[in-house]
């Protein structure tokens, strides 16, 4: 099994555990002062500039790490059960933060 897959399957799991937030304006909202701050930012690769921009510069400021993965937005909204273009999740959870790192 590629890391890719190994990365996207403890991604599942950490869905099944209800530690994802799911979309940009989510992201941004738990950065600012929601009650599950995220502990790391995943963007997909193929998100446009501006979306780019946008969510590296909210990760900078509330000092969140940000990692672009290498795939795009419909395989990680395919492995998270989503059905249409994801272009970035956060895990709020630090310890299953660690395990998704290990693969990327």
């Amino acid at each position: 099994m590629s890391d890719e897959k190994k990365m996207l399957s403890a991604l599942g799991l950490c869905v099944r555990a209800g530690r994802v937030i799911f979309g940009v304006p989510m992201i941004c909202e738990a950065m600012r002062g929601g009650a599950k701050a995220p502990a790391l930012v995943l963007s997909a690769a193929d998100v446009s500039e501006n979306t780019l921009k946008k969510i590296t510069d909210k990760c900078n400021f509330y000092g969140v790490k940000h990692i672009r993965l290498g795939c795009g937005g419909e395989t990680l909204a395919a492995a998270l059960g989503k059905t249409s273009f994801l272009a970035a999740v956060a895990i709020t959870d630090s310890n299953m933060s660690m395990m998704v790192e290990k693969y990327i």
